[in-house]
């Protein structure tokens, strides 16, 4: 009997796609559970799979797994489908490099900066804090452009096969050039805009897109 795969998470939340356009490129067919981690109590139930409180957690069967690094690493272990790690040594590295500048250095001022107080927070009615924006602006530019110089060198962000770099940072610019500002932003570093081109017209891009909570009026 074929074990459910359950991805339990926030349709909002970067760290929630990732997994879905892992899950996607991967061929996965997969169920989805709503998880708000920014709700007044998280649900008993959630805990219990994850003792943080955070989003996403992915049930395969009655294992459950989080942390959106771990759960792309098994969902590419566990399942068939093209590969997402490559097996040469210098691109998996550069597949790490990227997940790690991502998560460490571009995700809050692309994404918790620019777009939530640019786009997300218009969104639902709240007013955005320009200096938030403003700092997230420049805190972007030294990650766009380490990021620009891995996809010019070749070994990812390339166009060429799909790896996990390619899944974990995709989310995060799709947010981020909402925002005028960022879009206009990404334009000037142009191996990391033709990539962005490429990447933001497959399947697995177009069909996790959450939109807006205004989108959902």
């Amino acid at each position: 009997m074929t074990k459910p795969i359950i991805l339990r998470g926030y349709q909002y939340s970067v760290y929630n796609r990732i997994a879905r356009v892992t899950l996607h490129e991967k061929g996965v067919a997969y169920e989805t559970e709503e998880i708000d981690p920014f709700q007044t109590e998280v649900p008993e139930g959630f805990l219990r799979r994850h003792p943080f409180g955070r989003v996403p957690v992915l049930s395969h069967g009655d294992f459950d797994i989080y942390e959106t690094t771990a759960i792309c690493r098994y969902i590419e272990s566990a399942f068939d489908g093209p590969r997402i790690l490559p097996t040469e040594e210098k691109a998996l590295a550069r597949v790490a490099q990227v997940v790690s500048i991502v998560d460490s250095y571009g995700y809050r001022p692309m994404v918790r900066q620019v777009f939530a107080h640019r786009v997300f927070r218009p969104s639902v009615g709240e007013v955005g804090n320009e200096v938030e924006i403003a700092e997230g602006l420049k805190a972007s530019v030294p990650v766009l452009g380490a990021l620009n110089t891995l996809a010019s060198e070749g070994y990812v962000l390339s166009g060429g096969a799909i790896t996990l770099a390619d899944c974990h940072l995709a989310p995060m610019v799709a947010y981020f050039v909402q925002a005028a500002e960022g879009a206009n932003a990404l334009k000037s570093h142009s191996a990391l805009a033709d990539w962005w081109s490429s990447l933001s017209q497959r399947q697995a891009i177009l069909e996790t897109d959450p939109g807006l909570p205004s989108d959902q009026a």
